[in-house]
């Protein structure tokens, strides 16, 4: 069966640039069995309720400004599928989250800029789910529940967002600039809080995780992660499959959840 994953995205020029997190997509299709489907929770589709696409091709959104020409002329025209779409909601609808299908909206750079690396052929149809940052962890822990059953139908569950998220602190370092200390302190809070199965602890980790509110300002780009969590089921060994930063500000951890 497949792994859910939680991937960080960071930068939108990430597939323009040398990095490890670059080198660590482009590696992860080859350490899994190929998806039927690929289901994304993705922090840059906020709605009130969980809303999932369901188009025939995939627009490819570039959610953004100000950054190279070559990254505005990049596609990932991924197949969608409306019979999964409709399988995703009547599952969060048993697990009492009623949502909607999107028939227009397509993929925003949290979805394509990681699966651009990691499936260039953008032959496997791919659907987005959206989180509801208001409702904080323990709601996208339980929507990523309700989607487990899809694991074993061959869909990988990627939650896609980002381990550290301070953009206020980016003041033009370079992308291997040294990471800050407090960025180190709460990635490392986090990494062993996931290890332990520390459940209470990164549900409130807002209060719990040194420096918290510093690394991730506004909750929408650690909460894919509690999808992830969740749709591996309580007895899932984590596992930690790459850590790198960028930028000193933007940890690029990525987790298994086997």
């Amino acid at each position: 069966m497949l792994p859910t994953l939680f991937v960080s995205h960071g930068a939108p020029v990430l597939p323009l640039i040398d990095s490890p997190a670059t080198t660590f997509l482009r590696g992860l299709a080859a350490t899994m069995e190929r998806p039927t489907a690929i289901l994304v929770a993705s922090a840059h589709w906020e709605t009130d309720r969980p809303e999932v696409n369901a188009v025939a091709v995939n627009e490819t959104i570039h959610d953004f400004y100000g950054f190279p020409a070559a990254l505005y002329q990049m596609k990932y025209p991924a197949p969608g599928d409306a019979a999964l779409a409709q399988r995703v909601l009547g599952l969060l609808a048993a697990a009492g989250m009623p949502g909607s299908v999107d028939t227009r909206r397509g993929l925003d750079h949290g979805a394509w800029v990681p699966l651009l690396l990691a499936y260039p052929a953008h032959d496997i149809p791919v659907l987005q789910v959206s989180v509801q940052s208001h409702l904080g962890p323990e709601h996208h822990e339980k929507l990523g529940a309700a989607l487990a059953p899809l694991r074993a139908e061959g869909v990988l569950i990627v939650g896609s967002g980002s381990f550290t998220h301070d953009l206020r602190g980016f003041r033009g370092q370079a992308v291997d600039a040294p990471v800050q200390p407090d960025v180190t302190e709460f990635a490392n809070w986090m990494d062993a809080a996931i290890r332990e199965h520390r459940r209470e602890d990164l549900l409130a980790y807002r209060k719990r995780a040194p420096h918290a509110v510093r690394n991730h300002p506004t909750d929408e780009h650690l909460l894919p992660l509690y999808v992830a969590m969740g749709a591996g089921g309580p007895d899932a060994k984590p596992e930690h499959v790459h850590s790198s930063a960028q930028y000193s500000i933007l940890r690029m951890d990525a987790y298994a959840f086997h």
